[in-house]
């Protein structure tokens, strides 16, 4: 497993890294120690959860995911080989209130951090990310900026400050972004320079064969700023594997139980994905192994997050790691984006 070292850290990788949003809905305890046993014996040295987690959101299974790696960590897993990134969820977003009050002001951060810590059973977070902007801007698929009156937002200021302060404490080693844009990475750079604050070194945004959105501003600060890329959702919650090809809806798959997740089935979307799925099938690869492959030949990737419920998608999900895309291939894949660019942002 090829690890990449992180800019502006002391932070090394793997090229993979495990997601972990299955864990206490989809995935039973025992389940989620299996896969995280897996993982590590391959290699993934990188784990990523948050506080809102377990995916879709209640307010019943809230933290359980966190939970569940803190009572894999307390049965005696090796935290000093194990870089450990969760999430602080913001007001907006994924309708689920994981703290009274969801806005980003430094007792609420505060109190986040320590309530993961405890969730986690570890005394420190490797990184720790801002879930989503608290101000009004474009996520979530949400391409087109609309302005809205921002004044009762926090300021990212306060926000950045206390995670300065966590990170002074010991609480916290490194912050990063989730689901940020241009504008909201240069104002983090900014602040950090200009106060001698915590720099961000990575943001968490979706990146795959069906949304290359990254690659449009956000690519050139990984480039120029180093703020290197952890891609979610590259398989496009499952719709990439092939799996959902002809209107299928296979037992117990998440597209299948939750009818919320509909991002990926748009009419663009869906003639992409058969492109894709063909393409690979064509050359010999099952299409989630494409799929992945293409994410970790990206320059700006410092890891890409996968996710499974079974050991064998997370197996298959692994063996990413050793498939290579010929140039034929790079190409073909560039057709298809030409023919279909972005079509699930």
């Amino acid at each position: 497993m090829q690890r990449h070292a992180i800019p502006h850290s002391d932070l090394e990788v793997s090229s993979l890294c495990l997601g972990t949003m299955t864990f206490g809905e989809q995935n039973s305890e025992a389940e989620a120690h299996s896969q995280l046993d897996r993982a590590l014996a391959c290699g993934i040295n990188f784990i990523d959860t948050a506080e809102m987690y377990p995916v879709p959101p209640r307010r019943e299974t809230q933290g359980r995911t966190e939970d569940y790696i803190g009572s894999w960590l307390a049965a005696g897993a090796p935290r000093d080989r194990i870089v450990l990134a969760t999430k602080v969820a913001a007001p907006g977003g994924p309708q689920v209130a994981t703290r009274d009050d969801m806005r980003l002001t430094a007792i609420n951060v505060r109190n986040a951090v320590d309530n993961s810590l405890r969730r986690l059973q570890t005394d420190y977070i490797d990184l720790y990310q801002i879930h989503w902007p608290e101000r009004s801007t474009n996520y979530f698929g949400q391409l087109g900026f609309t302005a809205a009156d921002d004044s009762e937002a926090t300021p990212i200021f306060e926000t950045l400050s206390v995670l300065g302060d966590l990170v002074a404490e010991g609480k916290i080693r490194y912050i990063g972004l989730s689901n940020e844009t241009p504008w909201g990475v240069a104002e983090y750079l900014k602040l950090s320079e200009r106060h001698q604050l915590p720099r961000p070194i990575t943001i968490q945004n979706p990146y795959s064969l069906l949304n290359r959105t990254f690659e449009v501003g956000l690519a050139e600060f990984a480039h120029r700023e180093g703020v290197k890329l952890l891609a979610y959702s590259p398989l496009g919650f499952g719709i990439l594997t092939g799996k959902y090809e002809g209107g299928a809806r296979p037992a117990g798959a998440r597209l299948t139980l939750f009818s919320r997740f509909q991002r990926y089935f748009t009419e663009q979307g869906l003639l992409a994905t058969s492109a894709y799925v063909q393409l690979a099938r064509d050359h010999g690869l099952s299409p989630a192994q494409m799929a992945l492959a293409f994410c970790l030949s990206r320059p700006f990737m410092a890891s890409t997050i996968i996710g499974a419920t079974t050991l064998s998608q997370l197996d298959e999900n692994i063996a990413a790691t050793a498939t290579t895309l010929s140039d034929e291939l790079l190409q073909a894949i560039e057709a298809i984006h030409r023919r279909h660019p972005n079509p699930c942002p």
